[in-house]
Order: C-alpha cells, then sequence, then structure tokens
C-alpha cells in the first residue's frame, strides 16, 4: 500500500520527503518497490536510452586525496600516468562513438583543475571533432572556473559533469582536500555559462541508506536531470579496498529509490558496471535509463556494440 500510494504521488507531480523515503528502504516486499519505480520511469521519462562514452583524457598525479580514486597521488595504485591525451587519438574515438549511435562524448581529466593550457587545448580538440561529427560533447575536468567554463561552452561541449559523490555529511569523511561545497560552486559555475549538469556519486564506500537517499534529494534539489550511479569498484593501494560489496538487493533498491526520488532524471549505469552485470536487467527494471557504454576511466567498461544492442533488446529507443 505504501509503495502504490508514494508512487501515485510521485506520478501526480508531488516530491518524496526524506522521511517517505526511508520508509521505502525499509519495506521487505522489494520486488514491489522495483517494479513501481520502472513505472515511474516509463511514464515521466518514455522507453528513451540516453547513452554516453568518456575518454580518460588526462590520468593520474591528482592532488586531491579521495579515498575510493585511483588517480590520487596520495595512493600507491600504479594506474597509468600520463599528460592530455593527443589529439588523433580523441578525435577517432569519438568518431567512432558516434558511428555507433553513441549520444554524448565526454572528456575526462584527472586533477583537482584542468589548466588554462589544457583546458584551451581541449576546446580545440571539441571544435574538430563538431566539424566531424553529430555527437553531442561533454567534460569532467574538476572545480573548473567559470571562465575556464565559459572557453569549453563557447568549444561546442554543453554538458558539465561533477559528481558530489555522497550526501553532504558523509563526504568529508572521504575527502579532506575539497568540500561538497566547492562542487556546489562549479555546479552553479557551469549552469550561469549555460551548460547542463550531470551530477551522481558512488554507493558502496560505508555510507548508509540514509546518506544515498540524501544525496538523490539534493541532487534533486539542484535540479540535475544526468545522475551516474557508480557502485565502488575497490582498487588495490587506496584506503577503500576492503570495502566489502554492496548486496544486489542494496544496490537495486538504491536505484528504486533515486527514481522515486528523481523520477524525471537519467538515471546512468557508469563505473562498476561490471560488478553488477547479473543484475542489470534488474537494475533497468528499477528505474535506470541510460549508461556509460565502452571503457571507463581506470576500469575496463562494457563494449559498445553489445550495450547497444541490449538496450534496443529490453524494448528501449536510443535515437
Amino acid at each position: 500500500m505504501l509503495v502504490s500510494t508514494l508512487q501515485k504521488k510521485v506520478l501526480e507531480g508531488g516530491q518524496l520527503t526524506r522521511e517517505e523515503a526511508i520508509k521505502l528502504s525499509e519495506l521487505t516486499d522489494k520486488m514491489a518497490l522495483y517494479k513501481a519505480a520502472g513505472e515511474i520511469r516509463d511514464q515521466k521519462c518514455g522507453r528513451h536510452f540516453d547513452t554516453c562514452s568518456i575518454i580518460n583524457a588526462r590520468s593520474g598525479r591528482c592532488s586531491e586525496n579521495c579515498k575510493w580514486c585511483a588517480q590520487s597521488i596520495v595512493f600507491k595504485t600504479h594506474i597509468q600516468e600520463y599528460e592530455l591525451i593527443d589529439e588523433q587519438t580523441c578525435i577517432e574515438l569519438a568518431l567512432s562513438n558516434a558511428a555507433y549511435g553513441v549520444d554524448k562524448f565526454s572528456f575526462v581529466t584527472s586533477g583537482r583543475a584542468l589548466s588554462d593550457r589544457n583546458v584551451d587545448k581541449i576546446c580545440e580538440y571539441a571544435r574538430k571533432i563538431k566539424e566531424k561529427a553529430d555527437i553531442h560533447l561533454c567534460a569532467s575536468m574538476g572545480l573548473l572556473k567559470k571562465s575556464q567554463l565559459q572557453r569549453l561552452k563557447e568549444a561546442g561541449i554543453l554538458r558539465y559533469h561533477c559528481n558530489l559523490e555522497t550526501s553532504p555529511h558523509y563526504f568529508s569523511q572521504l575527502c579532506t582536500t575539497h568540500t561538497t561545497a566547492d562542487k556546489m560552486e562549479t555546479i552553479r559555475a557551469a549552469r550561469e555559462v549555460g551548460m547542463e549538469v550531470c551530477s551522481g556519486g558512488i554507493i558502496g564506500m560505508g555510507e548508509q541508506m540514509e546518506d544515498r537517499i540524501d544525496l538523490a534529494i539534493t541532487l534533486r534539489d539542484l535540479c540535475i536531470k544526468s545522475i551516474p550511479i557508480n557502485v565502488l569498484n575497490p582498487i588495490p593501494g587506496t584506503p577503500l579496498e576492503k570495502m566489502p560489496p554492496l548486496k544486489d538487493e542494496e544496490i537495486l533498491t538504491t536505484i528504486a529509490l533515486f527514481r522515486f526520488i528523481n523520477p524525471t532524471a537519467f538515471l546512468r549505469f557508469a563505473g562498476g558496471r561490471m560488478l553488477i552485470r547479473h543484475i542489470e536487467e534488474e537494475a533497468i527494471q528499477a528505474g535506470i535509463n541510460a549508461a556509460i557504454v565502452g571503457d571507463l576511466l581506470t576500469t575496463i567498461g562494457s563494449q559498445v556494440k553489445e550495450d547497444m544492442a541490449k538496450v534496443k533488446a529490453l524494448g528501449f529507443t536510443t535515437d
């Protein structure tokens, strides 16, 4: 009864309260919750599945101390490190993804913020991609200044990604070199120059379900319409390397709650996706309607052709 009552509230334009979301998380009939979340997605978003791909355009050597991240210089993770990727490799990957029908291509760089010099290089890459392919461009480059974001926008990069990662309450236990407020300032600056915003988080970092609910509500309050839901892939050498994996039910419940709280958003498969391949269809049924396809940052992602075929087989359009 609670599920149907709150589903009706959301479908009629109401917003879930924190207390209502907590009650949903505690229900024993999880299948009813997942089914209702999927119906909310279908009615509020339709059956379009949004896809994006990313390129690890600068790897490692990051000054920040985010406990989950393999790219931090603070931890010994032995990942590949390099400065900005070359222009030809970047353009070829973008064109390849465009040919497969992927909606968006994102430049992702390590570090607190990309330098002005490298921002200008990315702008040049973006202009050349736009000359050759019909694919939307995005960027994830840390805590950029408004002037840098403006240059990206003018070069044709129309969406900026800045994950909040977890609840404002829990974030300080995972990172001390920047804050949730810093991230929100970057999101505000991106909006001020006319960019769309993509922002989500990582689950499985020791947070409670209430933290995930708080994150979902914060993203709703910021009117975020593209929300990546990453599942922690513990990287050897990071402080979270021995973090136990989440149970399938906890992951699916989190996705369903995000859908109840953000009914019109694109909820996106992201990092750690290979860890949940066995429940991928259930996750889609529980409200997912977007994905990062292809290879990810420091872990191997899914193949683009396989992803596109699977989504269409489940009755979604990707055009």
